[in-house]
């Protein structure tokens, strides 16, 4: 495999970075079980990656990465569109498309659902803005079909597979099970932790919510991150997706008024409460479609975009006249807007959507694009908001912003860094031990509740659970892993400073290319996805050629990379992937349809 293949592939969304030894496109489930008995027999680690939307570095690898990104895309729409079976390489996106005739749709709904596929979002066990806790990717599965470390292949539609195959692995299982039951201080930690947002660690929950070895083991699966098995298929409940909404712009003097506004809202049957504090809406103000309230608010204002199901055109307007009654409770700035048009409820949408992209377009030059996502217990998110701003601020992130599902108190917030120097990198990692303790230990909280721990908070993970959760933990990981070849790292970490290595610098190559951050939400629309470098990789192995002290430019005669003062062994990979996409353009022109 020629060095640029291995490079393009050596980032995901996160701030990590690890070159791969090899990229290997699985296309079937006989291809991973060579790939996983080759990864055991030559002790070399092994990552799954889907999209590569990962936020949290688990997605990234210096041994095998094993890419479904160009393949597995079955799906099959099941009991009228009640339930719905697909395979990994799916867009969320795409998969709605799918449910869409039938009034149905997937139970998570992330913010990158047009980009990301199924295999992360089950792995990651996914939510998003209104699904909640309820209709997460752990609570909506119905079938799983997977395959272990060892090659196992294990079907929950065939109840007797894994006590056939695999008696011991089902006996320690079981043996964990009631370890934990036995344990009330540990099975009460788990149900609190639980009845909130939280992808930190394994899902624990499944051993008090299941009895039967399989079933656990399947559940065990949703939100692993890829370290316990490789998922082939899955069979989910969908839910319904309402033909109308109702959706409004409430703003706040500030964001304790706006968190006053979370309960009344929530128990008058809104489904999206999504905060955004001042320096959110300054991010968007003048932007399409965004209120011209934003270019006036006072300082430390917020707001929340409130969104209704219904049903039928009656229904909305019943909702629309219950909640004026409703705001006359709260302390708003000025009377909201209120609309039932599709389009411009979309323009509102945008606001939300639109700060993700915008905070990393008007970011330095050079620095790295860091989103977290934390959980504080929804009655103390207003003074859990106000701590995380104060903790930002005194770090020095000045253009931090902090937004959110309000109804779940899940605040995602974004910063920028650079990771050029010692101190830069000192400056993180004192941050992050100061969130862990904010979170966790002060409020009790959760310190991933959608992203995946990843190696961003794998260090964390018993500040928050404790050592008798992480004790089961490991041995969960030990029994169904032994080697640890499955995404080492990831999850349970023996390195309190993994967090800050492997992480990305962004060196500055053009204008155009800087602003990127590498999301790869671009993919799924690039028409050479499946044939060469997608707009991300291409970026990716540009700022690898100026790492390397390379000169790289473009031009429409070469449409490529043009290398001065080349390495000579990137030049030459360069030259033989050009070669090799000459001649596949000439076998796709030959086949194509007069």
């Amino acid at each position: 495999m020629a060095e640029i293949d291995r490079i393009a592939f050596a980032n995901d969304a996160s701030v990590y970075r690890r070159v791969p030894r090899a990229v290997v496109h699985a296309k079937n489930e006989d291809d991973v079980r060579a790939l996983l008995a080759f990864s055991r027999q030559e002790k070399i680690p092994l990552t799954f990656r889907a999209a590569g939307t990962s936020l949290s570095g688990q997605a990234v690898t210096d041994g095998l990465l094993v890419v479904l990104s160009r393949g597995w895309r079955d799906y099959a729409i099941l009991d009228d569109g009640a339930r719905i079976r697909i395979q990994p390489g799916v867009v969320g996106g795409i998969a709605n498309q799918y449910l869409a005739p039938y009034g149905r749709k997937i139970g998570p709904d992330p913010a990158s659902i047009n980009a990301c596929m199924l295999g992360g979002i089950l792995a990651n066990n996914s939510s998003g803005m209104c699904c909640g806790t309820e209709q997460n990717a752990y609570r909506s599965l119905d079938q799983l079909r997977f395959i272990l470390p060892d090659g196992t292949l294990l079907d929950t539609g065939e109840p007797d597979s894994l006590e056939r195959q695999r008696p011991q692995l089902a006996a320690g299982l079981v043996e964990i099970r009631d370890r934990i039951r036995g344990n009330d201080a540990l099975c009460q930690r788990i149900r609190r932790k639980f009845a909130m947002k939280n992808t930190m660690g394994y899902s624990l929950n499944a051993f008090l919510d299941y009895d039967d070895a399989l079933e656990i083991l399947a559940h065990l699966m949703i939100g692993s991150e890829g370290t316990l098995g490789f998922i082939s298929e899955a069979i989910l409940h969908t839910v319904p997706e309402a033909p109308l909404k109702l959706t409004g712009l409430m703003f706040f003097a500030d964001v304790p008024r706006a968190c006053d506004a979370i309960a009344p809202l929530t128990a008058d049957g809104a489904r999206a409460l999504e905060l955004m504090d001042e320096r959110s809406l300054q991010a968007v103000c003048g932007q399409p479609g965004v209120p011209e309230i934003v270019g006036r608010l006072p300082a430390g204002a917020a707001a929340l975009l409130v969104e209704y199901p219904c049903d039928t055109v009656e229904e909305q307007r019943q909702r629309a006249e219950a909640v004026v009654s409703v705001q006359r409770q709260l302390e708003i700035l000025e009377e909201p807007e209120w609309t039932t048009d599709p389009k411009r409820q979309a323009q509102l949408w945008t606001v939300r959507k639109g700060l993700i992209p915008s905070v990393g377009a008007r970011r330095a030059a050079g620095t790295a694009f860091i989103i977290e996502d934390v959980v504080f217990p929804v009655e103390r998110l207003s003074s859990g908001v106000a701590d995380l701003q104060r903790l930002l601020d005194r770090h020095g992130y000045d253009d931090s912003i902090v937004f959110g599902h309000a109804k779940d108190g899940n605040l995602h917030f974004v910063l920028t860094q650079a990771f050029e120097t010692p101190s830069d990198i000192r400056r993180y990692d004192q941050f992050m031990r100061e969130l862990a303790e904010l979170v966790a230990v002060e409020y009790g909280g959760a310190l991933k509740a959608e992203h995946g721990t990843g190696r961003n908070m794998a260090p964390f993970v018993e500040t928050e659970w404790g050592v008798d959760a992480v004790r089961e933990m490991r041995a969960l990981k030990q029994l169904i892993d032994p080697d640890g070849f499955l995404n080492p790292g990831v999850i349970l970490n023996d390195d309190p400073l993994a967090h800050v290595k492997d992480l990305k610098d962004l060196p500055r190559v053009d204008p155009l290319i800087d602003p990127c951050i590498e999301c790869g939400f671009c993919e799924r629309w690039c028409p050479s996805r499946d044939l060469t470098l997608t707009p991300r990789q291409r970026i990716v192995v540009q700022r690898e050629a100026q790492r390397r002290g390379v000169r790289a430019t473009s031009s429409r005669e070469t449409r490529g990379l043009q290398l001065r003062r080349a390495d000579p062994q990137l030049q030459h990979a360069v030259r033989r992937r050009r070669a090799r996409n000459l001649a596949r353009g000439r076998r796709a022109r030959s086949h194509r349809i007069p």
